[in-house]
Order: structure tokens, then C-alpha cells, then sequence
């Protein structure tokens, strides 16, 4: 009867040892996946900076590299000497005092946000896939035309780079539009996982995905389909 508590005990001990080695295991592979290159941004991308996380220690944390630019872009990033990881999901950027200057957490794969009080949000994501992003924006930028199905084009519209609030950029109808395109009424849009969000200022979104043609179809797609093509 007296081993059964220290069986128990042990049992105890076990399972607190492997969620220890479990959690030290997520920290170590959050710390590997940091290692490299990376956007620091305003959510619009308005403001960028460079950051290069390494994995040399320094009495503060580990060590960063910041582009010259940095401080001009975004003033806080003048304070960060170190960065560590805190917890298990949590990225630091830190002072020489090892406070924190601002966390992240992962909201995306590879994308992660910190918010900082009476500022907003911002967005740490690897840099080559932040480049292809605002490549892909660029591309964007322009004249289109919305043509249904069988060719016919029923509205001219301009993309344009002009923010227009939060992660959104100003959209504008051409004259003559059909009246079910100028009942929508865009007047924002984003580039959203891969899609043309198109949203009027009632809150109402339409969704468009490139296809095997180069053409952008309204989703979900339909016997009468809406195409969007640049022009």
C-alpha cells in the first residue's frame, strides 16, 4: 500500500518532466525558425524595416541586426539590441535591459504580429516572402476591366496603392458600369491568401482567384461567370 503513492508520485514527476521537455522542444524549434531575415512593417507596409535575427548570445539576449534605415522608418526600433524567445510562441525584440520592446506571436504561418500601446500593430514576416508580396501588389496596380463569361465587358476599374484604411487600398469605377457592378460599388481592395478581395463600403466582399488562364474568376464561380482582366 505504501508504494502506490509513490508510484502516483512518480507518474507525476514523469509527466511534468515531459511537458517540460516538450515545451523546451517547441522554444528551440521557434528559436531555429527565426534565425534569418525579416520585414518588420506597419500592417499596410506604409513603413518597413530589416531585421536579421542570429543565434549568437549576448548578455542581453541574442543577437539582431537592424538596416540603417530602420530608425527613421520606425523610431521604436532604435531601442531594440536583442530579440529571445519568451514562452512558447512568444518572439521578443528587447532593450539593453532586456525589456521588452515589442512581442510577436504567430497569426500565420511565417507571419507574426506585436501590438505596441498607443501605436497599433505591427507585422514581423520573412522577408523574401514579404518582397513577393508587394511584388505581387505592384502587379496589381492599374486598370482592369470586369467582362462576363462570353467576353462581353461590363465595367473598367482601377486598382490603385492609395491606402484607404487598415491592410486596404482605394478602388475606383469607370463610367457606365453594369448596374449590378455599380450597385456593389467598390471602393476598397487587398490582396488576400492568394485573392483579389474587391469590398464596397456597405462591408460586402466579392472574392476573386486567379485560373489556369491568367484570369481573375469571381468565387464561388457560376454559370455566368464575372472575370477580371488587365488591361
Amino acid at each position: 500500500m505504501r508504494g502506490r503513492p509513490s508510484i502516483a508520485l512518480a507518474a507525476l514527476l514523469a509527466w511534468v518532466a515531459c511537458g517540460s521537455a516538450a515545451r523546451a522542444q517547441d522554444a528551440a524549434t521557434l528559436k531555429k525558425e527565426m534565425i534569418g531575415q525579416w520585414e518588420l512593417s506597419t500592417t499596410e507596409r506604409s513603413k518597413t524595416c530589416v531585421v536579421t535575427l542570429k543565434s549568437d548570445s549576448t548578455p542581453q539576449g541574442l543577437k539582431l541586426e537592424l538596416e540603417p534605415g530602420c530608425p527613421a522608418a520606425l523610431p521604436f526600433t532604435k531601442d531594440i539590441t536583442a530579440w529571445s524567445i519568451k514562452g512558447l510562441d512568444i518572439v521578443r525584440l528587447q532593450d539593453a535591459a532586456g525589456e521588452s520592446v515589442i512581442d510577436f506571436t504567430e497569426v500565420e504561418t511565417g507571419i507574426f504580429e506585436g501590438l505596441r500601446q498607443g501605436e497599433g500593430i505591427y507585422i514581423l514576416q520573412n522577408l523574401a516572402a514579404a518582397r513577393s508580396l508587394a511584388k505581387s501588389m505592384d502587379q496589381m496596380i492599374g486598370d482592369w476591366a470586369m467582362v462576363r463569361g462570353n467576353g462581353e465587358s461590363i465595367c473598367g476599374l482601377t486598382l490603385t496603392n492609395t491606402e484607404a484604411s487598415q491592410d486596404n487600398f482605394q478602388v475606383f469605377l469607370k463610367p457606365k458600369c453594369d448596374p449590378a457592378i455599380a450597385a456593389f460599388a467598390p471602393t476598397q481592395w487587398r490582396l488576400d491568401h492568394g485573392q483579389i478581395l474587391l469590398m464596397s463600403a456597405s462591408g460586402e466582399t466579392w472574392q476573386f482567384e486567379a485560373d489556369d488562364n491568367a484570369q481573375w474568376r469571381r468565387v464561388p464561380d457560376s454559370t455566368d461567370p464575372l472575370i477580371l482582366l488587365r488591361q
